[in-house]
This record gives structure tokens, sequence and C-alpha cells, in this order.
């Protein structure tokens, strides 16, 4: 099984998906460690990246999903998965929508600002946050695969157990 915690930048996906992991006993992957050099420096910059720039680093995480799954070892995997073609190609290596669950922390504007404005030692500058949201497709009904709606303005240790009982009652 892979799950992974999507949304916007400091939205807490780190925070849910290593909490996750360590109670789940599996291995954690921040999808921003797969961003080509590239795309880092245009985000350093202050530039926002389009689809052109996303596609590489989807890609590189679709391979190693697709690695997971074929070795038989679970993992949890951040990914801002913005869109939901996005969230679609995570699925391109042959991973079937039954082997991924997808973890989608909402969060309000005015929060992420704030985590951007504290957070230190990050590419993504918090200038790029507009650009961030006026990109994002919150999940609908015809996600790639099974998703969870998480409020981040709760607490890690309630979003925690609210995401491991929906993962045991899905089967996860």
């Amino acid at each position: 099984m892979i799950v992974v915690v999507t949304g916007a930048s400091a939205s807490g996906k780190s925070t849910l998906g290593k909490a996750l992991a360590g109670a789940l006993g599996w291995e954690f992957a921040e999808g921003d460690d797969l961003h080509p050099d590239s795309n880092r420096a245009l985000m350093a910059a202050g530039i926002a990246l389009g689809d052109k720039e996303r596609a590489p680093w989807l890609a590189a995480l679709a391979r190693s999903i697709g690695e997971h799954v074929r070795s038989g070892f679970s993992a949890v995997y951040t990914c801002s998965a913005l869109k939901r073609r996005y969230r679609a190609a995570l699925l391109a290596d042959g991973v079937s929508p039954q082997a991924m669950r997808f973890v989608y922390m909402r969060a309000p504007r005015a929060l992420l600002a704030q985590r951007l404005a504290r957070r230190h030692g990050h590419f993504f500058p918090a200038s790029l946050l507009d650009s961030q949201l006026s990109d994002l497709e919150p999940p609908g009904g015809d996600e790639p695969a099974p998703t969870l709606t998480v409020d981040a303005t709760r607490p890690a240790r309630v979003l925690l157990a609210q995401t491991l009982a929906w993962l045991g009652a899905a089967g996860g």
C-alpha cells in the first residue's frame, strides 16, 4: 500500500506523513527530495513551476512509488499533487488504484501563509503560495484512487488518528 499525503506547501504534509509512516512502521519518502535541482532553483528564485517543470518530478515520484509497489513494501509519500492529473500521474508506473490512497490536507490560505512565514531553510518561498493555490484542484468524486480529505487546522495527532481509522476501514 502507498499513501500519498497531498496539499499546498505548509499544509502539514510532512508532519502527518512522518507520523503516519512511524505509526504504521512504513518507509517515509519526502516528495520534495525528488525535485530536480532546476525546479528547486526556480522556486528559490520565486518562480512558480508549471506543468512542464513538474512533469519530470512527477515521473520520478511515479517511478519510486512503482518500485515500492513491485517490491511489496508499503510507504508514505508527500507530494503537493495540486491537480487531479498530477495525482493520476503518480499511478503512471503500473500502480493500480487499489494499491494507493491519497490524504488531502485542506488548509485555508491564512494558515498556510502563517506557516510559510515561520518556516526557514526551505527552498519554497511564501511569495509562491498564491500560485500554488491558483493551481490547486481539491479532490472530487473522480479521483484516481481513494482519497480522504482532512482539516489541516486540526492537531497532527487528531489527523493521524483520523487517517489511521480511514485506512483501517479502507483495508489499508
